[in-house]
């Protein structure tokens, strides 16, 4: 299979981009166009997903040949075992939205585990700000404040359209925001209104953790499994940051639709 993979120049072309909780792959024909898409939660099962889901790919064009590059915070392991062209995932992230949204001043990507901005436009040029070792106002996070909710990520999004207040809730620790959420569930708090409350605990990490104080001006772009899927959450996001329909960026083709964060 390797073999089929490596061609340099070859008409079609594979992206796997393996992050810190799932794994995208896309691919390309000869003019560009996405003829294969796939997103799926890779449970640490990181290998084994990736040939599955290369399989998938050669199995749909027998007989091709395909030149692949493999990105994400948990894609380079593999990338040297098979020799394979790594990417590195900022650069990436700069190179698509320079050809898909070159009108970003600025990028807010929110994953699994990883959170980060990107400051595209400036004196300074590229400046990007990106979380520590904790995951929390990340993807991760979000799946534990559901859990308490008893419900998932889309479940959550959908009693946030439903919301009338917002609480003040930590998201810098997951352990932190419980002893914040705990309480509410306790008092009879509306299911929604916590859940409101959770997705704009993480806008506020994001823009005071990350940001730091810098502006995040002109036009903005959401990217990252959350931030896609989760449309309450990116709402969340555009009303904080005061953004015009015109100043918010979604690229488009970010995911399967078939497929849930």
């Amino acid at each position: 299979m390797w073999d089929q993979l490596r061609v340099m120049g070859a008409a079609m072309k594979i992206g796997l981009d393996i992050g810190s909780t799932t794994i995208k792959a896309v691919a390309l024909n000869d003019a560009g166009e996405i003829v294969f898409r796939r997103y799926e939660r890779h449970r640490a099962q990181i290998a084994l997903l990736s040939e599955v889901l290369l399989h998938a790919v050669m199995a749909k064009f027998p007989g091709e040949t395909f030149q692949l590059g493999i990105s994400g915070s948990a894609g380079m392991g593999l990338a040297e075992e098979l020799d394979i062209d790594f990417l590195q995932e900022v650069y990436a992230t700069r190179v698509a939205l320079r050809k898909l949204a070159p009108k970003a001043d600025v990028a807010i990507e929110l994953g699994g585990e990883d959170a980060k901005i990107l400051f595209l436009t400036g004196a300074g040029g590229l400046e990007v700000r990106m979380n520590g070792t904790c995951a929390g106002g990340t993807g991760a996070f979000i799946d534990q404040m559901a859990a308490l909710l008893e419900t998932d990520a889309p479940g959550l999004n959908k009693l946030a359209a439903g919301a009338t207040t917002v609480y003040p809730i930590a998201a810098r620790c997951g352990v932190f925001a419980k002893t914040d959420v705990q309480p509410l569930i306790n008092e009879g708090a509306r299911r929604e209104d916590i859940a409101a409350s959770i997705f704009q605990a993480v806008v506020n990490q994001t823009i005071s953790g990350l940001a730091c104080g810098k502006p995040i001006r002109g036009h903005v772009a959401f990217l990252g499994g959350p931030l896609h899927f989760l449309d309450q959450l990116r709402e969340s996001f555009i009303k904080t940051l005061k953004l015009t329909p015109d100043e918010t960026i979604v690229p488009e083709n970010c995911k399967d639709d078939s497929r849930r964060i």
